[in-house]
C-alpha cells in the first residue's frame, strides 16, 4: 500500500482508514469481521474502503503473478467457442487471492469492451465483488441487479452493494431491490416480485446486453447458493442431476434446466432471460468447477470467461474428451 496526500484527512482518520484497507486486502478479513473488531458499521467500513482506493492509499494493480496468459487464453475461446476469455496466470493459492486478480482482469475486460450502447447486469458472486472492487473506469451505461441478496453469515457483499459501486463508477443509472435471492414458498416469491422496486428491475432485465455473473458447482464450499440450502434438498436437486447454478439458474450437465420448488422460490433472472442475453462473462476459480463451468457454457447461460491457467488447461482438457 501507498500513501498519497495525507492532509486529505486528519491523522486519526488516516490510520483509521489504513488500518481497516489492511485488513481487507492484506490479511483477508471480510467486512462484517472488521466492522466487528473496530466497533463500525458495515457501511461505514464500505465507504472507509472506497476512500482507500480513491484517495490512492491503496493501489489494486495486475502484474505478475496474474499476468495474462494470451495463449491460453486464445486457446481455450477456441476450445469452447467464446466470445472473449481471458486466462491469468494466478497460482493456485488463497481463494482471496484468486478472487482479487481474476476481479482485476474482469474489470480491466468490461472497461475495455462496455460501450454506451450496452446495458449491464451484475449477479451476485464474490468474484463479482472483487470485479467491482478493481473497476476504475466504465462506459456510462445502465446497471441493473439480476438477482436478489444472498443473507448468510460470512457473506458481506451484497447484490445492491456491488450494483450501486458499479454504477457509481459508470456514472449510469443504478437498478436494483431490496429482495433476498430465495424465499420460503413460491407465493412470497411472487409477491415480492411484484413489488414496485423489483418489477421496475426485473423489467430491464429484457435489455440487458453484457452481464458478469459466477458459476458454482452443486457440490459443498463451490456454491453460496448450496450452502445456503436445506441438505436434505441440496440431496434431492443432485438426484435430478443438478450440477451447476449461474446465478440461481439450476442446470445438469448438458447445461438444460432443471426446475424445482427452489427454482419457484429464486428472485432473480431466469433460465430463458440468461440465454437471451447477448454476452454473460462468467469469473470463475478452482477446479472442482470444471463440470459446471462447462454445463454453463454448453447450455448458453454462459459465453465468455474470465479464469485462471490450471482451470483453464482442465476444461480444454475435458472439453476434448
Amino acid at each position: 500500500m501507498a500513501t498519497t496526500d495525507e492532509s486529505a484527512h486528519g491523522p486519526a482518520q488516516l490510520v483509521l482508514t489504513a488500518s481497516v484497507a489492511r485488513r481487507y486486502y492484506l490479511d483477508g478479513r471480510s467486512k462484517v469481521e472488521i466492522a466487528q473488531e473496530f466497533a463500525l458499521s458495515r457501511f461505514k467500513v464500505a465507504r472507509l474502503l472506497d476512500d482507500a482506493r480513491s484517495s490512492g492509499l491503496v493501489r489494486i494493480e495486475i502484474g505478475h503473478p496474474g499476468s495474462v496468459d494470451v495463449e491460453l487464453s486464445g486457446r481455450l475461446m477456441s476450445a469452447l467457442g467464446l466470445t472473449h476469455c481471458v486466462v491469468t496466470d494466478t497460482p493456485d493459492d488463497l481463494p482471496a487471492t484468486m478472487r482479487e486478480h481474476l476481479g482485476a482482469a474482469a474489470a480491466e475486460l468490461l472497461t475495455e469492451i462496455v460501450t454506451p450502447d450496452d446495458v449491464l447486469g451484475l449477479s451476485w458472486a464474490r468474484s463479482v465483488s472483487a470485479m467491482a472492487t478493481a473497476l476504475r473506469r466504465l462506459a456510462a451505461v445502465p446497471v441493473v441487479q439480476l438477482t436478489g441478496a444472498l443473507a448468510r453469515s460470512g457473506v458481506d457483499d451484497s447484490s445492491i452493494e456491488v450494483v450501486r459501486d458499479v454504477a457509481r463508477v459508470a456514472g449510469g443509472p443504478a437498478y436494483y431491490f431490496y429482495a433476498p435471492m430465495s424465499v420460503p414458498d413460491a407465493a412470497t416469491a411472487r409477491a415480492l416480485r411484484r413489488q414496485p422496486e423489483v418489477a421496475q428491475a426485473f423489467t430491464r432485465i429484457d435489455s440487458v446486453t453484457r452481464a458478469v455473473a459466477g458459476v458454482g458447482a452443486w457440490e459443498p464450499e463451490q456454491s453460496t447458493l448450496y450452502d445456503a440450502t436445506a441438505e436434505a434438498e441440496r440431496r434431492e436437486l443432485a438426484h435430478r442431476g443438478v450440477c451447476a447454478e449461474i446465478s440461481g439458474v439450476l442446470v445438469d450437465a448438458a447445461g438444460e434446466p432443471v426446475r424445482s420448488e427452489l427454482t419457484e422460490r429464486m428472485i432473480g433472472i431466469n433460465a430463458e432471460q440468461m440465454r437471451a442475453v447477448p454476452e454473460v462473462i462468467a469469473i470463475v476459480y478452482g477446479p472442482a468447477k470444471v463440470r459446471a463451468v462447462l454445463a454453463a457454457v454448453r447450455g448458453g447461460m454462459v459465453n465468455s470467461l474470465v479464469t485462471h491457467s490450471t482451470l483453464a488447461e482442465s476444461l480444454i482438457a475435458t472439453a476434448a474428451e
